[in-house]
């Protein structure tokens, strides 16, 4: 099942360092529609410094980076989300922390 993440830092950095998350809130898409996974992603993207999709069996499980698909981010504060692959991760984080 896909599933949309809004994740902090902190919640990065475990992830790069081979941990799980267990994120407070998972956001579903309505359907497989485009439409409805894009607007699960940027409710996602609402909820924290990053929004990743990830294929999990559980939505409210844990998840680690090698559930991740992809990772999102606001790089200009234009509400449009970069799309980066998980093996960016690095580059994500510094990202988000300047």
């Amino acid at each position: 099942m896909r599933v949309y993440l809004g994740l902090d830092v902190d919640e990065l950095v475990a992830l790069e360092a081979g941990g799980s998350v267990t994120p407070a809130e998972s956001f579903v898409a309505a359907s497989t529609d485009e439409e409805d996974e894009l607007a699960a992603l940027e409710e996602a993207a609402e909820h924290g410094a990053v929004a990743a999709a990830a294929e999990v069996d559980d939505p409210d499980g844990p998840v680690a980076l090698i559930d991740v698909a992809s990772l999102h981010l606001d790089l200009d504060d234009s509400g449009d989300l970069a799309w980066f692959a998980p093996q960016e991760i690095a580059a994500v984080i510094e990202l988000v922390r300047r």
